[in-house]
C-alpha cells in the first residue's frame, strides 16, 4: 500500500522545524523512519505534514559529559551505538541491546530516540531507558525540558510530547558506583518483535548493588518498570536468594498477554528466567574482579 497525501518539510534549525510543528495540527516528526514509514504504508499512520529533521545539525552525537552523564542525540542510529566502544565502556546494559535492536537494515537508519519516541510496548531501548532511570530532553516554543522516560510514555504509541515539541536527546545519569547489567530478549527470529526481555542496570561497589533498575519489553500495555523487584536487589551481593526474589517479583508484576508468541504463563517464565540470567552473568563477573 501507499501511504496517504502528505506534506513534507525539511527545516534546518531546531527554531524551524518547531515552527512548522506549532503551525500544523496534524506533523510528525521523521528522524530515522523505520517505525513510522511502514505504518503510514499500512495507514495506521496519516499525518497530514511529515517533518524531516535530518538537515538539522549537532543531533547526531552520543557520550559521557565530564560527570559521567551519558547523552544520545535524536539522529544517533542504532548502528553507531552497536559499534560504539564508547558506550561499551559506559553503558554496558546499551551496549548489550543495540545488536538486539531489530534487525540490521533497521539498525542502520533508526534512532534511538526516535525509537524510544514511538512508544512501543515491545521497544528495546525503552525498557533500557526504564531500568536507568533515564530521561528524554524535548525542545519546544517555551525552551528545553526534561522528562523522566518513566513518565514520558503516556500509553502505547503515545507519549506526553506536545504537538510542537521535539525530543532532541537521550539522558541517562552518572553511576553511583560501576555500571552492570544486560539486556536479554526471546524473539521467533532475528528481527522480531520481542516474546518478552528484560533489561536490567545495576551500580555496585565492592561487589554489593548501590542501585537498580529493572524494565521488561513486551509484557504489558506499555514498558513494564518492576520497581519492586529492583528495590529487592540494593544492599545485596547478588547471592542466591536475592536473585531469586528479585525473578519472581519481576514475573509477578508482568502483564503479558496470550497469543501467537507463547501463552502468558509463558512469558513470565521467561522474564523470570532472564532476571535470573543477566544477574547471575554479573554476579560471576564481580567474583572474577575480586
Amino acid at each position: 500500500m501507499y501511504p496517504s497525501r502528505f506534506q513534507y518539510e525539511a527545516p534546518t534549525t531546531l527554531a524551524e522545524a518547531i515552527a512548522i510543528l506549532a503551525a500544523n495540527d496534524d506533523a510528525k516528526v521523521l528522524a530515522g523512519g523505520q517505525s513510522l514509514i511502514p505504518m503510514m504504508k499500512l495507514r495506521f499512520a496519516s499525518p497530514a505534514t511529515l517533518v524531516d529533521i535530518n538537515n538539522i545539525p549537532g543531533l547526531d552525537f552520543h557520550g559521557a559529559d565530564a560527570d559521567g552523564t551519558y547523552r544520545i542525540g535524536a539522529l544517533c542510529r542504532h548502528a553507531h551505538l552497536e559499534k560504539s566502544t564508547t558506550l561499551a565502556e559506559h553503558q554496558p546494559l546499551l551496549a548489550s541491546c543495540a545488536p538486539l535492536v531489530a534487525d540490521p537494515i533497521v539498525r542502520t537508519r533508526g534512532t534511538f530516540v526516535g525509537s524510544v519516541c514511538h512508544a512501543d510496548p515491545q521497544g528495546d531501548w525503552a525498557s533500557c531507558m526504564v531500568a536507568l532511570d533515564g530521561s528524554i530532553t524535548a525542545v519546544g516554543p517555551n525552551g528545553k525540558r526534561s522528562i523522566p522516560v518513566k513518565e514520558f510514555v503516556a500509553g502505547p504509541f503515545t507519549t506526553v510530547l506536545a504537538k510542537d515539541e521535539i525530543a532532541i536527546e537521550g539522558v541517562i545519569a552518572p553511576a553511583k558506583g560501576t555500571r552492570a547489567g544486560g539486556y536479554l530478549k526471546l524473539e521467533r527470529r532475528v528481527g522480531d518483535f520481542a516474546t518478552a526481555g528484560v533489561a536490567i542496570a545495576l551500580d555496585m561497589s565492592g561487589g554489593v548493588v548501590t542501585n537498580a533498575g529493572i524494565g521488561l519489553t513486551g509484557v504489558g500495555a506499555q514498558t513494564v518498570d518492576a520497581a519492586d523487584a529492583a528495590a529487592a536487589l540494593i544492599g545485596s551481593s547478588l547471592d542466591p536468594d536475592a536473585i531469586e526474589q528479585a525473578a519472581t517479583l519481576a514475573a509477578e508484576v508482568s502483564k503479558p498477554r496470550s497469543d501467537h508468541r507463547g501463552s502468558a504463563s509463558y512469558k513470565r517464565h521467561i522474564v523470570s528466567t532472564f532476571v535470573t540470567r543477566i544477574l547471575g552473568n554479573v554476579q560471576r563477573a564481580e567474583m572474577q574482579v575480586a
